[in-house]
């Protein structure tokens, strides 16, 4: 098996140098000039054989069992060295190629994701002990892509001009506008447009908690009365409303759920009303969702490529107004949290175990690289039922967000080219 693995790494690795030291002790050196570098050390000939049969799911499980560690370098750079190489010669692992292949076949399975099956999922990750979270997002628990119009924003400031980008999206020009807030998370958006927009905002999610966070947040600020929470599927809402926002929640709906999301979405935004979805995307087409992450991290989720999501847009009869694509805004909001959550390791450690944060890491780390490395960003879909609902150009965005347009910089001197 060993010489199997080494026939795949020294056809895949050409840009970088990864070093592996085998369970015997002898090393070998693949690759060349240029590019990260880490050395890999695999403890046994079982972990060996788990990277070459399932190469996306078994480096994970061997990270986090401690069968595989990182002697140079860190995780991120063995991931690195790994996802650079794997994004620049798709063929050099032939098994890799047959899973992907049999992935892509099999999504709308790993997908199906009735209502039973969506509180489940959700309840796995985002049901973890509360503090968890708060040892590596920001003080509003932004759980989703930060928004850096120069690069340099620390993430709390990053968090915050994302929710006035997308408030600004929504066109709040006046108080008392009721918004749905589709997937609210631990309540940071609902409590923001209620706060400091006047809005009257209803917010759903699954995750209990969540919901109780969000109570208990509203009730701390004096906002209760304008902002409501609800343990409630997206699918069972009936009211109308002026606006409606969803932020990382689509990637938890599934393909096959897409066409009733956004009837849904039609069927509650008032004719005259606008709504904001934002989420998490491919730039290169349809896929499917890699092995580890559906299995450890967000079962039933995928990220899709806006020709997935468009069609089922048109046919629920809204228009869509603007979309805007945010490239490496998430690279930059995770190299926070991978950072922060290392600043606590020994407090998560103790909440869970090294198992747990290793796992977590892996995804970090990973997430991260995916964002900089293999064609992922995140999209943000504004529709509507009449396309005079939202002003003729762009213009409005930038003076709502404070009257000013921040230009992105480009080249060696922008912040977020790593």
């Amino acid at each position: 098996m060993r010489s199997v693995l080494d026939a795949i790494f020294r056809r895949l690795i050409t840009t970088g140098r990864l070093t592996v030291v085998w369970p015997d002790g002898a090393r070998s050196t693949y690759g060349g000039e240029g590019g990260p570098t880490a050395t890999m050390r695999l403890r046994d000939w079982r972990t060996i054989r788990r990277l070459i049969l399932s190469p996306a799911l078994g480096t994970g499980e061997a990270y986090m069992a401690g069968d595989l560690s990182v002697d140079d370098g860190g995780l991120y750079d063995l991931l690195d060295v790994l996802l650079l190489n794997v994004q620049d010669n798709p063929g050099g692992h032939p098994l890799m190629q047959l899973r992907q292949s049999l992935a892509d076949i099999s999504r709308r399975l790993f997908q199906h994701n009735p209502a039973g099956r969506s509180r489940r999922n959700v309840a796995h990750h985002y049901d973890l002990n509360g503090r968890l979270y708060s040892l590596f997002l920001d003080r509003d628990r932004q759980y989703s892509c930060a928004y850096f119009p120069r690069g340099d924003e620390t993430l709390e400031d990053a968090q915050a001009a994302k929710k006035r980008h997308i408030a600004a999206k929504l066109c709040l020009d006046r108080p008392g506008l009721r918004v749905l807030d589709i997937g609210c998370g631990w309540g940071g958006m609902a409590l923001t447009l209620a706060r400091d927009f006047g809005a009257q905002v209803t917010g759903v999610t699954l995750s209990q908690e969540q919901l109780t966070e969000a109570r208990a947040r509203a009730a701390a600020e004096g906002l209760a009365d304008r902002v409501r929470f609800e343990l409630l599927d997206y699918r069972s809402i009936n009211e109308t409303f002026d606006r409606i926002v969803s932020v990382g929640m689509f990637e938890h709906v599934g393909i096959g759920h897409y066409q009733t999301f956004f009837d849904t979405v039609a069927r509650c935004l008032k004719s005259d009303g606008v709504a904001l979805i934002h989420a998490i995307g491919r730039s290169d087409g349809p896929g499917s969702t890699n092995a580890w992450i559906r299995k450890y991290i967000f079962p039933g989720g995928y990220s899709p490529a806006l020709s997935e999501v468009l069609p089922p847009v048109e046919r629920s009869g809204l228009v869509a107004t603007d979309i805007e694509i945010l490239r490496l805004h998430y690279a930059e909001t995770l190299r926070h949290w991978r950072r922060r959550f290392a600043a606590n390791r020994d407090a998560i450690a103790a909440l869970y175990d090294d198992t747990f944060c290793r796992m977590f890491e892996f995804y970090l780390a990973g997430s991260e690289l995916t964002f900089r490395r293999s064609g992922h960003m995140v999209w943000q879909l504004q529709v509507a039922h009449d396309q005079a609902s939202v002003p003729l150009t762009r213009d409005y965005i930038a003076a709502a967000e404070g009257g000013k347009l921040v230009e992105e910089k480009v080249g060696a001197s922008n912040p977020l080219r790593r």
